[in-house]
This record gives C-alpha cells, structure tokens and sequence, in this order.
C-alpha cells in the first residue's frame, strides 16, 4: 500500500503558557497556568464554537512546532531511569509531531478561548479542538504499564528566606523560578543528560535555568530549594554586552539583596 501524506492547517495558536520548553509541565494535571486559544479569523469558527461552554474540559490536538526529528526509544522525565519506546510515552520527539491534552475551560469570548493548567507552551499551533467527556475519556482503573511503577511526586519546599526572594525576583521583572522549580525538579529524572544540572549526588546541587541559578538539595520524597542567585559572575555582569537582555534584571536583584 502506498504511504498516504496529509496536510494540515492549525486553526488557532496558544497564548499563554511559558517561551521555553523547560517551563513546560509534564501533563497538564501538574501545571499552574492560565491563559488563551486565539482562533483564527474569517474562517466560520464562531458557529463551531457554539455549545462548547458548558464543558469544564476540551482535548486539544496541537503541533510539537518546536521539534524536528524523532526518536524510537525515550527517557521519560521522571520517575523510571531506563528509555521506554516512543509509543509508550508521550514525548514529543514523534514521527507526527502531533499533542493531546485535556486542559480547562475557562470562557469563551468570541475567538478566544479562556484556559488554565495546561502543558503547551505559547505560540504552540493548534489543530482541533474536541469537548471532553467523563463517561468516554476517563478509565482511573486502567493498567499503565511502565507508570504503575513510578514513585509519588516529591514534595517541594523552600528553605527560609527563599520565599520571599523569588518574590523579590518576580518584582525585579525576572522569570518565576519557583515554578520552574516545581516542573524542574519535582517532574522531571535529575538526570544532568537532559537537564542543566551540577553538584554532588547526595549533597547540593544546581539546576541552571537560563541565566538563573537554583541550589536544592534531594532528600526522601522531598526537594529542598536552599538559594537562588545569578548566574553571571561579577566580571560578565559588569560587561556591557547583554546577549540575552536581562542583565538590568540581574542587576536589580542583586541591589535589592544587598
């Protein structure tokens, strides 16, 4: 039989969400967001929209746009330290670059579709949209293979004082850090292969996150943050140029901190 090839068009893009992949949470039952499906115009899809407000829940069919080739066998970010087969997972290096998540359903207003905790990032393209239906879509009892076995999520803490400098960070305009802790270190494997991390096993490590830097420790079923701070030496912060256009940020906590 002859390979058969379709063309797709996105309908709509995510608003919302977070730029990069690591502020992604892994299923949208553990993400903490809100934000829009833009529909675009001229195409009729007002009248589709019509009766789908009163469900709580939509599937969302959307592109990995931010992806470019596959693999056949994955590490899944966290709970199992062995590579499963793609179709056993849902990452999303897949021959298709195809998603599906269930996120919530806010409101809509003309085009634009309020939602919250959801596992796409912004601009992510987005194909269809389906209501989600109790009685059809969910089976607790299900056997799960391979995530039968994962362990709970780790508990995340923060020690004192750490608190109140990731407030600190949000005022000086810098990225929520405590939420890339939460999707970072309580989601994912702590593996350094796919993740930007250094230190000790056992004693404190680093997860680098852009510019940003998080000290954490790892205990039994709980995640420690111990600091957070700048990743540019005093030298880097010093220099004028600005790659990444967020040394006036840096400079800020820093002061705010002295």
């Amino acid at each position: 039989m002859d390979k058969l090839s379709y063309n797709f068009k996105p309908i709509g893009i995510v608003r919302g969400g977070g730029e990069f992949p690591q502020q992604a949470p892994r299923q949208g039952v553990y993400a903490r967001n809100e934000g829009f499906i833009e529909l675009f115009p001229h195409c009729n899809y007002e009248q589709a929209l019509e009766d789908l407000s009163g469900f709580e829940r939509i599937w969302l069919l959307f592109v990995f746009d931010r992806n470019s080739s596959w693999k056949p066998k994955v590490l899944p970010p966290y709970g199992i330290d062995r590579k499963v087969g793609l179709f056993a997972s849902r990452s999303p290096y897949r021959p298709n670059p195809i998603g599906l998540s269930a996120v919530e359903l806010v409101k809509i207003e003309g085009l634009k579709l309020h939602i919250k905790n959801f596992d796409l990032l912004d601009g992510t393209p987005i194909l269809d949209i389906k209501p989600y239906i109790p009685e059809a879509d969910s089976f607790p009892g299900s056997r799960a293979g391979w995530r039968d076995q994962v362990p709970p999520v780790p508990e995340l803490a923060f020690a004192p004082g750490v608190s109140e400098e990731l407030m600190r960070l949000l005022d000086c305009g810098g990225p929520d850090l405590a939420d890339v802790a939460r999707i970072q270190l309580t989601l994912q494997t702590g593996n350094p292969g796919r993740q930007r991390l250094s230190g000790v096993p056992g004693g404190e490590q680093i997860l680098a996150y852009r510019t940003w830097r998080i000290a954490f420790v790892r205990e039994e079923g709980k995640v420690t943050v111990k600091k957070i701070f700048s990743g540019y030496t005093p030298q880097e912060l010093a220099a004028p140029e600005d790659p990444y256009n967020d040394k006036a940020v840096h400079r800020s906590f820093i002061k705010d901190g002295q």
